[in-house]
């Protein structure tokens, strides 16, 4: 990579290690929101990001060390994010239905715990 051009190949190591501290710095920020949240859609937004910026980082890592099987193991972990957000996304709508039926359930058994008040006092003052 910039062979011919003198000091070309410097200036990609520069660009390269300064792109990777970039990124590096922005993994973190995700982490923090990550952890922080506070909704589990953050966390879910924040770990599919992280995923991103891995892959990102490890296509650099390709170009800077010049190894051709970094972009088959970039290949491989993007499949792998891809699966493991859908599969957090899964869980996270499942314990979302699972809160909204039992808010449900709890409010139509105050419902007909009302009715049944009230119809015993209907027949209790006749």
């Amino acid at each position: 990579m910039g062979e011919g051009v003198p000091g070309l190949s410097q200036a990609y190591t520069g660009l390269f290690t300064a792109a990777l501290i970039f990124l590096a710095v922005l993994l973190v920020l995700c982490l923090i929101r990550a952890i922080i949240g506070p909704r589990v859609a953050d966390r879910l937004v924040s770990v599919n990001m992280m995923g991103t910026i891995v892959m990102v980082i490890i296509a650099i890592l390709t170009l800077m060390l010049q190894e051709g099987y970094l972009a088959d193991i970039c290949l491989i972990y993007a499949m792998i994010s891809f699966l493991a957000v859908i599969v957090l996304a899964k869980v996270y709508m499942g314990v979302y239905l699972e809160k909204k039926d039992a808010a449900l359930e709890a409010a139509n058994a105050a419902r007909e715990a009302a009715n049944t008040d009230e119809e015993g006092k209907k027949h209790g003052g006749d």
